[in-house]
């Protein structure tokens, strides 16, 4: 039975410090997935920005870096403590379940909707990405990242591609072991639900890992120069 609970919250609490200390240079993280999905964003220079699925504040901090105006928004209150300890008290950070009531925020309030490796989390993409739209000003764009369909299927060993399943796997990338539920769901999902939405697809990005990544892990790099692990997306309201 669906429990109001977010998904993963009890495996972030407890990876929110450990995650929060490498995520800056964890490989997979910032030379690969957040590049890639920070290049589809419009200059945040003067935009309203929601950092949806924010946990320690990465990205927030490099939106206010570049003049964005920022609200940040995370299931895990330990996430939240250390987004605010990088990004001072002025940003306004609250606790909340992306699959629940964002009504804090106002209609058409926002330019940008950013979800960085936060979707996966999430059942109802359709609820969600509508919910999004709602906060966003006409012309306004989403942008969001999740596993790739192709890996996610392969990786989780799924009989059943052509559904949306709930999946989990042991996450050693941090200095500890922590089971890390997810969904995974096929590509036709992952472009009906933008689409269904009420937005326009305008860029789906299949990134390649940086020569960063290179250096910081060879092995690594070689794969993802062969098979994708992420996909990347922008989509706008029409």
């Amino acid at each position: 039975m669906k429990t109001n609970a977010p998904l993963a919250l009890d495996a972030y609490q407890r990876l929110a410090d450990a995650y929060s200390e490498r995520v800056e240079t964890k490989p997979h993280n910032a030379y690969y997935e957040r590049p890639a999905t920070l290049s589809l964003l419009p200059d945040p220079r003067g935009l309203r920005v929601l950092d949806a699925g924010c946990g320690p504040g990465v990205v927030t901090a490099w939106l206010i870096g570049r003049g964005a105006s920022v609200v940040g928004v995370d299931a895990s209150p330990r996430m939240l403590e250390l987004a605010r300890a990088r990004v001072g008290p002025q940003v306004a950070l609250h606790v909340a379940n992306l699959e629940g009531d964002l009504s804090f925020l106002g209609p058409a309030e926002l330019d940008v909707v950013l979800a960085s490796l936060a979707m996966d989390y999430l059942e109802d993409w359709r609820r969600v990405l509508k919910q999004f739209r709602s906060l966003l000003r006409p012309g306004g764009v989403v942008v969001f990242s999740c596993g790739h369909p192709s890996f996610d299927a392969e990786y989780f060993k799924t009989e059943r591609y052509f559904e949306t399943e709930q999946v989990s796997c042991v996450w050693t990338g941090f200095g500890l072991d922590v089971e890390v539920p997810s969904y995974r769901r096929p590509l036709s999902e992952v472009i009906n639900s933008v689409v269904d939405a009420g937005f326009e697809l305008e860029r789906f990005v299949e990134p390649l890992p940086t020569q960063e990544f290179a250096k910081a892990d060879p092995v690594r790099y070689e794969r993802l120069m062969r098979r994708p692990g992420f996909v990347c997306v922008r989509a706008r309201r029409k």
